[in-house]
C-alpha cells in the first residue's frame, strides 16, 4: 500500500512537472506581435508631377485626342523594406542571457492608426462593416480606390498566425498583393484584421523577393491616407513585427 501510494505521488510530481513545461512552452511560442527594435527610413519618394502637354492647332480645325494619365494617389502610402531580426532571451534591462540568429525570418509586419494597447488575443479578419467604417473615418468616398475597392483580392491568402490566434489559408475576405515588376501577382499578401475598433494591416513576409520595381524585399504594404480634399497633412501608422 505504501509503495503504491509513494508511485502515485511520483505519477503527481512527474504530471506536475510535465505541465509546467508545457506552460513555459506556451508562454515561447504564444508571443505577440512587438514594436520593431529600430526602424531607419533609408527612403522617401514620390512620383514627379508630368509637365503640360503643348497643343497648338489650326483655327476652324476640330482636333480629337486620346489622352492619357496617371495620376498619384494621395489616398494611400506605401511601406517596403528589408527585415532582419534574432530569437532572444533578455531581461527588463534589454540586457541578452543568450540569442539565436535568424538566417530566414517569417512572420508578418503589422501597420495600424492606433496607436495605444493591441488586443491581439481578439484579433480576426475584418468585415464588410470593419472596412466601411473605416472608410468614413479616412474619407475614403470615392468608390473605385476606397478601402472596400482597393482590398478585393477576396479570400486568398496564406495560412498565418497572430500571436495565440490562428487564421487558416483563404479565411479573411479583405485581401490584396502589392505588385512584382509593376504588374499584379501573387506574392506580398497583405490582409486586413480588426480587433476591438481598430483595423490592422498585416503583411506576410517574404525572403527576398522581387518587388514592385524590381528590387528585392521582405515585405511591401499599402495603407491609407486620410482622403478629404482638404487634407494637407499625415496620418501616423503604428508598426508592429511578429517573428515566427
Amino acid at each position: 500500500m505504501a509503495k503504491s501510494q509513494k508511485n502515485i505521488k511520483k505519477a503527481l510530481r512527474l504530471l506536475f512537472v510535465f505541465l509546467s513545461v508545457l506552460w513555459v512552452i506556451s508562454l515561447v511560442f504564444a508571443a505577440t506581435p512587438v514594436g520593431p527594435t529600430s526602424v531607419s527610413i533609408l527612403n522617401n519618394e514620390t512620383r514627379n508631377s508630368s509637365s503640360a502637354y503643348m497643343l497648338n492647332t489650326s483655327g476652324g480645325y476640330i482636333t480629337t485626342l486620346n489622352i492619357t494619365a496617371n495620376a498619384q494617389n494621395s489616398r494611400w502610402k506605401g511601406f517596403v523594406g528589408y527585415l532582419t531580426g534574432k530569437f532572444s532571451l533578455d531581461d527588463a534591462s534589454g540586457s541578452t542571457l543568450y540569442d539565436w540568429t535568424l538566417a530566414t525570418i517569417s512572420g508578418e509586419v503589422y501597420a495600424t492608426r492606433n496607436g495605444t494597447t493591441i488586443s491581439w488575443s481578439n484579433i480576426g479578419c475584418a468585415n464588410i462593416t470593419n472596412i466601411e467604417a473605416e472608410n468614413i473615418l479616412m474619407n475614403h468616398t470615392n468608390r473605385y480606390d476606397n478601402i472596400t475597392a482597393t482590398f478585393d483580392g477576396g479570400n486568398n491568402h496564406a495560412a498565418f498566425s497572430v500571436g495565440t490566434v490562428n487564421l487558416n489559408a483563404n479565411q479573411c475576405n479583405y485581401t490584396l498583393n502589392t505588385y512584382v515588376n509593376n504588374v499584379s501577382a501573387s506574392d506580398f499578401e497583405e490582409i486586413a484584421l480588426y480587433t476591438q475598433g481598430t483595423i490592422v494591416y498585416s503583411t506576410i513576409l517574404e525572403d527576398n523577393a522581387v518587388g514592385f520595381d524590381g528590387g528585392v524585399y521582405d515585405f511591401q504594404m499599402i495603407v491609407p491616407e486620410n482622403g478629404a480634399p482638404t487634407w494637407s497633412g499625415s496620418t501616423a501608422y503604428y508598426l508592429y513585427v511578429e517573428i515566427t
